[in-house]
């Protein structure tokens, strides 16, 4: 706090309409809660007005007690009536009440949730009243009334927390000051993405029935489109009679309180569905419950912002209907129905979607907004002038900052899974390795994916703490992997029990984070493109040498993966019709001869043989002997150890030269412990065994200290810069 000039505790102004903003607002309230040292503990001004206080809406003021905080002033602020006059009387109601509370409460702060027109007036008071405001979840779009409502809160205050990168881009280019906007995520995730594992089947059992199972059911909320109210009635009733006739258990909560909702109440009255055995229709789910039954539904229907934002954090299939969310980033889990004029269309709707199961979605958080926007909070300085300052054109870099107005660096998390040694790092959007986690690759299935899942927490973990924002992850695998599908189709001898493997599913169920799988060659070639001597090349060929040998083909800038996945499994490129046996069941391969698994064979029979080991050179007899013992004999003099390595050089470059005549590619690339050892034998057998026309070829050792981990990365950044 000196660091800011503030000598006493932050008043903060807590506002909320409604059971809807009191979602995103309660986490907030629960972290000033958990530090009185910055805040003033027992003066967290709750304010609670709209429909909180109506009991045809549930009467939501008690979840806020029952979270053990003080309402420390109820407004009756709504005037019925539920049309579009009743609106407008309720803001001027809730205008001439405020201004007294304000008074007495005298805040250095006043948190604004959204865009509803209750927050409108809100905002307006104390924006007159010389109160500096917070507002959370500017800058998005969705498409009705409510977009002017929540820009106009935006030019109304001064801070302004956002929850995507679109948003706070719609902020700079609003003129909004860059210093005063953080990229935050929503405070809602922060519940939601630790909320799935936990017990949900007696809460689907007291909302649903005792006989309904998870993901055979339906969760539906649609509200009054204001600007079309004709038509958003007529959507709804088309609505609950796909829902009839598709015949599935279906929670139905009633619409807010906007212009058009005592129509929509009427309608379902008209057709018994609080009557009906298949509907359960309430006012009101407490969120905790109501994350767990959207997060267990078998699709969730309608036009609420939950569906396109809350919901693609568990991966739940979503129909959005009609125009009201139509700005809004949404998930791949969500199906736009907008000309939702039929009953049939949304009842195919309802036949794609219901039962699917989808990646979990991270667009709208992280699960980390709540400490940020702590953090956001402490900075602000009261000593500076009230007045707030707009940024004109031209728009300066879109520039996101944390706090500390340091860049949150956007990053990838990578897992390199080899024969030997399993590896996960943080790996930043220019290719540098902030952190490296690396453990020894365990022998089966049960521990190895254990294994991957604890590394990659811990790491996703530590990420916040280095101010790192992880995209997704990406992961490198030995084996023949199909990356449509995020699965391991079949694994040579070196990592045992991995066939068959579906890695993506555990890890983004886990992380709530997109998941890429490749092949370590592929990966490797893909950190070559990105980071590498292949930037900017159309056509190139990377050889990985290590444990095993693997390749990865780039043609026409594009990565190879042939009609069954099986493109580039270059280690497996025979070079020997009468060779020494290899992995994969083949005989005379690349592999057999090049690999540090070859070489350690070689080794191993030199050393039983007492001809490995020169003057200089010793074996420990509780260390095995290696490849590297091998490559040391032979820089020793060993004549042994230089003919096998001079042999497997060989047996590499007969099968560069093969790819030289069979791809053409511009460049061949080595890389890989073993590459420099080979590089001069591999570019003699070209001079030697090449056709004239591709001798020119260059054949280089990568300068890529990680190939395989920056390859994992770069699917996760490439597919994430695409889309930003």
């Amino acid at each position: 706090m000196e660091k800011n000039g503030n000598n006493r505790k932050l008043r903060v102004c807590v506002a909320t309409c409604n059971r809807a903003d009191y979602s995103k607002l309660a986490p907030i309230m629960f972290g000033i809660k958990m530090e009185p040292e910055f805040f003033e503990l027992d003066v967290v001004d709750v304010v609670v007005l709209g429909s909180h206080l109506i009991d045809d809406y549930g009467n939501t003021y008690r979840m806020i007690e029952q979270d053990d905080f003080d309402i420390n002033t109820r407004l009756h602020t709504i005037v019925r009536g539920e049309d579009e006059a009743a609106m407008v009387e309720s803001v001027g109601l809730a205008l001439v009440k405020l201004p007294d509370v304000l008074n007495r409460l005298k805040p250095d702060i006043m948190i604004v949730h959204g865009d509803r027109f209750d927050a409108l007036a809100l905002a307006t008071s104390a924006a007159l009243m010389n109160i500096r405001i917070l507002h959370i979840e500017g800058g998005e779009v969705s498409g009705t009334i409510d977009d002017s409502i929540r820009h106009a809160i935006t030019k109304l205050a001064h801070y302004h927390v956002c929850c995507t990168r679109s948003a706070e881009q719609h902020l700079i280019s609003m003129c909004e000051d860059h210093d005063r906007i953080l990229l935050a995520g929503c405070p809602s995730y922060d519940k939601l993405l630790s909320a799935k594992n936990k017990d949900y089947m007696s809460i689907i059992r007291m909302w649903l029935g005792d006989d309904v199972k998870s993901k055979d059911y339906i969760v539906a909320l649609q509200h009054p489109v204001t600007t079309d109210i004709k038509h958003s009635i007529k959507m709804f009733e088309l609505t609950l009679d796909a829902l009839i006739s598709f015949n599935k258990r279906t929670l139905v909560l009633f619409p807010n309180i906007d212009a058009g909702s005592k129509e929509m109440v009427r309608v379902m009255r008209k057709k018994g569905i609080e009557h009906h055995p298949n509907f359960r229709a309430v006012k009101h789910v407490p969120f905790d419950q109501f994350i767990q039954l959207v997060a267990h539904a078998g699709c969730m229907i309608g036009n609420s912002s939950c569906g396109v934002r809350e919901v693609g954090a568990f991966g739940t299939p979503v129909i959005n209907l009609g125009t009201r969310q139509i700005g809004r980033e949404t998930g791949e889990n969500v199906l736009h129905v907008r000309d939702a004029d039929t009953q049939d269309k949304i009842l195919q709707a309802l036949h794609l979607q219901f039962g699917k199961q989808y990646p979990c979605s991270k667009i709208y958080g992280d699960g980390n907004a709540v400490p940020r926007i702590l953090k956001f909070l402490k900075s602000i300085d009261l000593q500076e002038p009230l007045q707030k300052k707009f940024c004109f054109p031209p728009v300066k870099e879109n520039i996101s900052q944390d706090i500390d107005h340091i860049l949150e660096t956007l990053s990838a998390l990578a897992v390199d899974l080899g024969g030997t040694n399993l590896r996960v790092a943080i790996v930043s959007m220019k290719g540098e390795i902030v952190k490296k986690y690396t453990q020894f690759n365990p022998k089966t299935y049960e521990e190895r994916i254990n294994l991957i899942l604890q590394m990659c927490v811990e790491a996703a973990a530590e990420a916040v703490k280095l101010n790192c924002r992880i995209l997704g992850v990406g992961i490198s695998t030995g084996g023949r992997v199909n990356p449509r599908e995020g699965v391991v189709l079949h694994s040579t001898k070196l990592i045992q029990e991995w066939n068959s493997v579906d890695l993506r599913s555990p890890l983004s169920d886990t992380l709530h984070l997109p998941v890429w799988v490749d092949n370590d060659g592929n990966c490797a070639a893909l950190a070559e493109r990105k980071f590498g001597q292949g930037k900017g090349l159309e056509n190139f060929v990377t050889l990985i040498t290590g444990t095993g040998i693997g390749g990865g083909i780039i043609h026409q800038h594009e990565l190879i993966h042939g009609s069954s996945f099986c493109a580039a499994e270059l280690g497996h490129l025979v070079v020997s019709l009468d060779g020494p046996d290899c992995s994969c069941g083949g005989r005379g391969c690349i592999e057999a001869y090049a690999s540090g698994m070859a070489l350690q064979r070689e080794a191993k029979k030199l050393h039983d043989e007492d001809l490995l080991l020169v003057e200089g050179m010793s074996v420990p007899k509780d260390e095995a002997v290696s490849a590297a013992h091998l490559i040391q004999a032979a820089k020793l003099g060993n004549v042994k150890a230089q003919s096998i390595l001079r042999t497997a050089g060989t047996a590499l470059g007969l099968g560069v030269v093969n790819i030289l005549h069979t791809i053409n590619p511009s460049l061949v690339i080595l890389s890989g412990v073993l590459a420099s050892h080979y590089i001069h034998i591999v570019k003699d057998v070209i001079r030697q065994q090449a056709l004239s026309s591709v001798q020119d070829v260059d054949v280089v050792v990568s300068d890529l200290v990680d190939p395989a981990l920056l390859g994992a990365a770069s699917m996760v950044l490439d597919y994430t810069t695409r889309r930003i």
